[in-house]
C-alpha cells in the first residue's frame, strides 16, 4: 500500500512539475504577444497607421503651368497651349493593344517611332495605367478620335498642356526650349517635378537661365487605391502654382526684322541700349525651330541640325569666337591716345619690314601719309602695326581688358564664352616660349591670338560711344520682381582719347574715303559712326602675294574670310549699338554693313526705346499664364 502512495506521489509531482512548466511558457507567449501588440499598437501605432494610409492613399504631383517669355511689350515669345493626345488602357483594350494601336493608325496617323514606343511603355506598366500613343494632335484628328471612340475599346482622348514658341525659328538662340528631364538634372536637383515622366525643363537659353521661376510649383491630387494600385476615387486635389513669367528686354519686331535681313548667313547679331546696356534683338543664323524639341525630334532631323556646315544649333552671338580684324583697331586707338601717341603720323607704302619679315597692309599700293583720324577711317594695317609695335604686348593687354574683352561680359545667358587677349605670361606657359615682336604686330590689327564674341564688339561699340562700362542685359522682369540694374561707371580712359576714336568712327561712314562710306545713312538726324572688319580664316602665302591675293568670291565658302562690322547712332545723341558679323562674308558689297545700317535706321524710326508701351503692368498687359487641365481620375 505504502509502494502504490509513493508511486501515486511520484506521478503527482512530475505531473504539477509538467503543467507548471507549460503554465510558465504559455504565460511567456502570452507577455511576449502582450509586449509585441503594445509595442505595435501603441509604441509605434502612429507609424503603422501613417504606413497603412500611405497603401490606401496616395498623393500625386501635378505639373504646374509653365510661365511665359514675353518681349519688352509683353508680346509672348514662349507660352502654352493645349496638348491634344491620346492613351491607352491596355486591360480595356479587348480585342487586344496590337490591334487597338492597329485601329489608331486607321483614323489618325501613327508611325513605327510612335507605335514601337507605346507597345514598350505598356510592357513597363500595369495594364490599368493609361499610357501615352500619340501627342500634340490637330483638333481635326482629335475629333475623328472622339467620333470613332466607340468602336476603340479601351483607347481614351486625353487633353494636357504643351510649350509652345509661336515664331519659330525666329527666337531659338534667345528663348533656347524645353524637353524631357535627363538623369543629370534629376541628379542635381531635388525637386520632386523632375520624377515626373516626361516632365519638361529647359534646356538652353532664357528657358535654361530661368527654368526654376518658369517651372512654378507642383499641384497635386490624392486618390484613393486598392490593393492593385488602381485608383477609387480622389479625395482631394490641390492645384499648383504656375510659373512665373519673364520680361526680356528684346523688341520683337525689331528682332523680326534682323533675322529677315541676315537670312540663312552664316552669321550674328546684336543690337543694344548704349544708354542701359538692355539687348533689343540677338540674333544667330540659321537657327532652329525649338517646337521640334519640344514635340520630340526625329533622326532625320537631328542629323540635319549637326550634320549642317552653318551650325544652327550654336548660338554664335555668344559663343561665336571669330578674329576681330580690324574692328579691334579703335581699342588700339584709344590706348595709344592714352599713351601718348595721339599725334603719330606713320607713312604707309603697303608693307611694312620687320627683322626679314613682311607685314602688308589691306592696301596693296598703300594709303600715304596717315594719321589717327585717317588710320581709323582707312583701316590702316601700317599704321596700327606701328601703333601696336610703340605700345607692346603689355599695354594692348591691358588696354583690352579695361574694355571688357577677353572675359565674359555677365549677359544672363547660359554658354557665353570669353573671348580671348593674349600676354606674354600665357605664351610661355602655353608654348614655352617668350612672345615675339612680330605677334605684338599682328595681334594690333585683331589677328593672332586674339578672339572676341560678337556680344563683347556690341558692347565695345556702346562703350566706346558713351565711356560708360556699359553691361549688356536681357531680363527685366521676373514676375513682379523687376531686376537689378547697375549703374555704369566711366571706364578709364580720357575725354580727348574717346573724343579722337569718335572723331575716327565718324569718318569711316560719313567722310569720303572711309571703308563705310558708301553704304552710309544719309538721312539727316540718324547718322551712324563705326568700324569694318575682316578676319583671315586662312594664310596668305608669298607667291599670292606677287601674283595677287585671291578675291574671297572665287574662293570655296569655308575659305573665305569673315565680314565684321559694329556701329552706334546717331552720332550726335548715340542711342543704339550694334553689331553684324557674317562668317565667310568678307565680299566686296560689305553686307554687314548693309544690314547694320538698315537695322540702325529702322530702330531710330521705330525708336522702341521711347516707346511708352515697354514693360507693360503684368495685369494689364497680359493674360494670366494658361491654368493646367483637370484630368479625370
Amino acid at each position: 500500500m505504502a509502494l502504490f502512495d509513493r508511486k501515486d506521489k511520484s506521478r503527482y509531482a512530475s505531473f504539477t512539475r509538467r503543467s507548471f512548466m507549460t503554465s510558465c511558457g504559455m504565460g511567456g507567449v502570452f507577455l511576449l504577444l502582450t509586449g509585441r501588440l503594445y509595442h505595435l499598437q501603441i509604441l509605434e501605432g502612429d507609424q503603422y497607421m501613417t504606413q497603412a494610409e500611405d497603401n490606401r492613399v496616395n498623393l500625386r504631383l501635378l505639373p504646374p503651368p509653365r510661365g511665359r517669355i514675353l518681349d519688352r511689350f509683353g508680346v509672348p515669345l514662349a507660352d502654352n497651349r493645349r496638348n491634344y493626345r491620346v492613351v491607352i488602357v491596355a486591360e480595356q483594350a479587348s480585342q487586344g493593344v496590337e490591334e487597338a494601336l492597329d485601329a489608331i493608325g486607321r483614323i489618325i496617323t501613327l508611325n513605327p517611332h510612335q507605335r514601337d514606343k507605346a507597345l514598350h511603355d505598356i510592357s513597363q506598366n500595369r495594364r490599368f495605367a493609361p499610357v501615352p500613343v500619340v501627342e500634340n494632335l490637330s483638333w481635326e484628328e482629335f475629333a475623328r478620335i472622339n467620333l470613332h471612340l466607340p468602336y476603340l475599346p479601351g483607347v481614351q482622348p486625353d487633353v494636357g498642356e504643351t510649350r509652345s514658341y509661336p515664331f519659330g525659328t525666329e527666337l531659338s538662340h534667345v528663348l533656347g526650349y524645353v524637353a524631357a528631364a535627363g538623369p543629370e538634372e534629376q541628379k542635381s536637383d531635388n525637386d520632386r517635378l523632375l520624377d515626373l515622366p516626361g516632365f519638361r525643363v529647359g534646356k538652353r537659353g532664357i528657358e535654361k537661365q530661368f527654368d526654376k521661376d518658369l517651372r512654378g510649383s507642383a499641384g497635386a491630387s490624392r486618390v484613393e487605391v486598392n490593393a492593385y494600385g488602381r485608383i477609387i476615387r480622389e479625395l482631394s486635389y490641390t492645384e499648383g502654382v504656375p510659373g512665373k513669367d519673364v520680361y526680356l528686354t528684346i523688341d520683337r519686331e525689331l528682332q523680326h526684322f534682323v533675322e529677315d535681313r541676315l537670312g540663312d548667313e552664316s552669321a550674328a547679331c546684336v543690337v543694344m541700349d548704349i544708354a542701359t546696356g538692355d539687348i533689343l534683338a540677338l540674333c544667330s543664323s540659321p537657327g532652329y525651330d525649338p517646337n521640334q524639341f519640344n514635340l520630340g525630334i526625329s533622326l532625320d532631323q537631328w542629323r540635319d541640325l549637326t550634320g549642317n556646315d552653318h551650325k544652327p544649333l550654336v548660338n554664335k552671338a555668344l559663343a561665336g569666337a571669330y578674329p576681330p580684324g580690324s574692328t579691334f583697331k579703335p581699342a588700339m586707338a584709344l590706348a595709344a591716345v592714352e599713351n601718348g601717341l595721339a599725334d603719330l603720323k606713320v607713312t604707309c607704302s603697303g608693307v611694312m619690314t620687320l627683322g626679314n619679315h613682311e607685314f602688308h597692309c589691306w592696301k596693296k599700293e598703300g594709303h600715304g601719309e596717315v594719321d589717327l583720324h585717317r588710320g581709323i577711317q582707312l583701316s590702316c594695317d601700317i599704321f596700327f602695326y606701328e601703333v601696336a609695335r610703340r605700345l607692346g604686348i603689355d599695354k594692348m593687354e591691358e588696354a583690352s581688358r579695361k574694355l571688357g574683352l577677353g572675359a565674359p561680359t555677365g549677359i544672363e545667358m547660359p554658354g557665353e564664352t570669353s573671348g580671348f587677349i593674349p600676354s606674354r605670361a600665357w605664351k610661355r606657359q602655353r608654348f614655352g616660349i617668350p612672345w615675339q615682336q612680330g605677334e605684338t604686330l599682328v595681334n594690333g590689327i585683331g589677328q593672332g591670338y586674339v578672339l572676341t564674341t560678337p556680344i563683347q564688339l556690341c558692347t565695345l561699340a556702346a562703350r566706346l560711344a558713351s565711356g560708360r562700362a556699359v553691361t549688356p542685359r536681357i531680363a527685366h522682369a521676373v514676375g513682379d520682381a523687376i531686376l537689378p540694374r547697375a549703374i555704369p561707371g566711366p571706364l578709364p580712359f580720357s575725354d580727348d582719347a574717346f573724343a579722337a576714336v569718335r572723331d575716327g568712327l565718324n569718318a569711316v561712314t560719313n567722310e569720303v574715303g572711309g571703308t563705310a562710306f558708301a553704304w552710309r545713312i544719309s538721312e539727316p538726324g540718324f547718322e551712324m559712326a563705326g568700324k569694318t572688319g575682316t578676319a583671315q580664316v586662312r594664310r596668305i602665302s608669298k607667291e599670292e602675294r606677287i601674283t595677287g591675293v585671291r578675291k574671297n568670291e572665287t574662293l570655296p565658302w569655308n575659305l573665305r574670310d569673315h565680314a565684321l562690322f559694329f556701329a552706334y547712332a546717331p552720332v550726335t545723341q548715340p542711342r543704339y549699338a550694334c553689331v553684324v558679323v557674317i562668317e565667310h562674308g568678307a565680299v566686296g558689297a560689305h553686307p554687314q554693313v548693309q544690314i547694320a545700317r538698315d537695322l540702325l535706321l529702322f530702330a531710330q524710326t521705330r525708336d522702341p526705346l521711347r516707346l511708352k508701351t515697354a514693360y507693360p503692368t503684368r495685369a494689364a498687359a497680359v493674360t494670366p499664364a494658361m491654368s493646367a487641365p483637370r484630368k479625370n481620375t
